[in-house]
């Protein structure tokens, strides 16, 4: 198969308290500010996709929504989410749950006539940024702004009005409730518990026989157990052409000239001065800074004057700097052959101590020594260049009928085969390129080859020939794999018979050290983490009494564990404390997120919904194009 250059384009440790205690899957979505963005018609008039009592549930505020939802997906799992695929997963009910809770909500606060004075709408509207102007509150930029956005001046305040009323309604609801001191305590004493325990790690060398040597027939026999590990999955096998950069690029020509500007241009980067790497600690006054100097030539810390300024080592932080950066420091720090303090010298930010921890020598790369560097990225850019300029006669070419064989010989493209399957380890390197699985994965029978460019400037176009069925690959191919994964699945299984013997032994009597290094763990709790272990092992740990034996099995770890001890969760201390309260503040937040989803679910049940799936189809529609 042909091969293609491969693209750029693919003891335990304590954990902080607080936030990493317990999970709290809170989901808050803040729709507000100027509405109708991308939303001008959904045809026929429509303004809302149904109502909650006599509130319209308005039909911008639903597409607003859907969009913001799919657009924050989209940004956690680093690709586009279509409508489709946002629906697959639900994300669209959970937008109109969303978008009809707020409606009940604003239908009770007209019920119950709760509302807000003009002063107040005015006061947010003057605070909203981007209203602002030069000397504050613009209202032309105002009225701009809302243009812009097909909103005027009284829909505008209107919804802000209602969206202040909907949160005094909410405040109301949920103010004043508190966490329960009995569920603090019981998570906090859950989350706070901490065990000690031994433990025995077992390898092959733990074993009191060697594992017996496997034959071919023994690897033939696994090979055949396990056939559909070691089948290849069904492929496509597709004929392309491609010209790629790096197969060319070494007979484009050299321009010397353009070599030496090039290097010229970034001369800086070639020629790199002496450098030192320094702290500056700025002082109010020249005095203040002569008498910390004084105190550091005494033996005081830099690090004590740091910390006496509420500030940090990376506030102070230069980096590597140039003598001439440092402007009247740069003879006094250069003028130090190892680390040290001086000062007090004028800087930016007033008169400062400069501490140099380490010195940078300088470096220079000649032209002759950068030269082949830069020839080799000068003859990649001409290939890309000649490669482009053949896109658009390649194109011509199929668009006209040309085979891809025409192709190759007339415009001087590589002619190839491969069987592409996705996840596949032995695709061929072709394959390395995302434009090309991009393309792979759409192909099918009777498509017409097209131009496709890819991210290093090289040109691909291809054809589905057939499909090649699930194979199983030659045994000789994958042996070296099979070999591996033999010996894996016969040591762990020598390594579970002998968890069993060692754990037997030890629950009849015997030491659980007699049988190799034991690492013993004082005290950890739910959140820590044991070095090169699985997590099975501390949930292991968490279910056990002390004294008790268990068996930790998982791929690749094999171990014996005893519960030595149990201490209850502390009371007293930072950590104690720290851990109460992130209970406290994230229970009392799931507490009022669940009352006010009581509160808004039992207001729609009264009040009534009705929904125009036609229009809700509509938003889809438009969000689809």
């Amino acid at each position: 198969m042909a091969k293609a250059p491969h693209s750029d384009d693919d003891t335990p440790k304590k954990k902080r308290r607080g936030a990493s205690v317990m999970v709290w899957v809170l989901m808050a979505m803040l729709i507000g500010g100027l509405g109708g963005f991308g939303v001008t018609n959904f045809g026929g008039g429509v303004t809302s996709i149904g109502t909650v009592g006599d509130r319209k549930i308005d039909v911008g505020d639903y597409a607003r929504s859907l969009r913001q939802a799919m657009d924050g997906f989209s940004q956690q799992i680093g690709q586009p989410v279509t409508l489709q695929q946002a629906q697959a997963i639900g994300l669209d009910r959970q937008v109109l749950q969303q978008v009809m809770d707020r409606a009940a909500l604003d239908n009770e606060a007209d019920r119950i006539g709760l509302s807000v004075g003009d002063a107040t709408v005015a006061s947010k509207v003057s605070a909203i940024p981007s209203f602002q102007g030069i000397n504050g509150f613009d209202r032309t930029a105002y009225r701009d702004v809302l243009r812009q956005n097909n909103m005027t001046e009284s829909s505008f305040e209107s919804g802000l009005r209602a969206d202040t009323a909907r949160q005094l309604l909410e405040t109301a609801i949920t103010s004043g409730l508190t966490t329960p001191q009995t569920l603090t305590d019981t998570i906090a004493a859950w989350a706070g518990e901490q065990r000690g325990f031994s433990l025995l790690r077992l390898s092959e060398k733990s074993l009191t026989a060697p594992l017996p040597p496997r034959s071919d027939a023994d690897l033939q026999a696994y090979y055949q157990a396990h056939i559909d590990a070691y089948t290849r999955p069904e492929a496509k096998r597709i004929s392309y052409v491609a010209l790629l950069p790096d197969s060319i690029a070494k007979d484009m020509a050299i321009d010397e000239a353009a070599l030496k500007a090039t290097y010229d241009s970034r001369l800086s980067s070639y020629v790199v001065p002496e450098k030192r790497l320094v702290e500056r600690l700025a002082f109010a006054t020249e005095a203040d800074a002569t008498a910390a100097k004084a105190r550091i030539d005494a033996g005081t810390p830099f690090e004590t004057l740091v910390a006496e300024r509420n500030l940090t080592l990376n506030d102070v932080d230069m980096g590597d700097v140039s003598q001439k950066e440092l402007a009247a420091a740069g003879d006094a720090v250069f003028a130090l052959q190892e680390p040290g303090v001086v000062g007090p010298f004028a800087s930016a930010i007033g008169p400062a101590l400069f501490r140099m921890n380490a010195i940078l020598s300088a470096q220079e790369t000649s032209f002759e020594q950068a030269k082949h560097e830069l020839a080799l990225e000068q003859q990649l850019e001409t290939a890309r260049k000649t490669i482009s300029d053949k896109v658009e006669a390649v194109d011509d070419a199929l668009a006209g009928g040309a085979t891809l064989a025409e192709i190759a010989k007339e415009q001087g493209l590589t002619l190839a085969t491969t069987d592409y399957a996705p996840g596949a380890d032995d695709n061929d390197t072709i394959t390395d390129y995302k434009g090309f699985r991009d393309t792979a994965a759409k192909l099918a029978e009777g498509d017409f080859p097209e131009a496709i460019v890819l991210d290093d400037g090289g040109l691909v176009a291809m054809e589905l020939d057939s499909t090649v069925p699930p194979t199983p690959l030659a045994f000789d191919k994958v042996k070296d794999k099979v070999t591996a994964a033999a010996h894996d699945a016969a040591l762990a299984k020598a390594l579970s018979e002998e968890a069993i013997r060692i754990k037997a032994a030890v629950e009849a009597g015997a030491s659980l050290g007699a049988f190799g290094i034991v690492s013993r763990t004082a005290q950890i709790d739910r959140q820590g983490v044991v070095a090169d272990a699985p997590p099975a092992l501390l949930e292991a740990v968490f279910q056990m009494a002390p004294n008790d034996l268990r068996i930790i099995e998982t791929p690749g770890f094999a171990a014996v564990v005893q519960l030595n001890t149990i201490s209850a969760a502390a009371t007293t201390g930072e950590d104690a404390t720290a851990l109460r309260e992130a209970i406290e503040i994230n229970a009392g937040r799931a507490i009022s997120q669940d009352v006010l989803q009581l509160y808004t679910a039992a207001l729609t049940s009264a009040a009534g919904i009705t929904l125009d799936q036609a229009a809700i189809n509509a938003v889809h529609a438009q969000i689809n194009n």
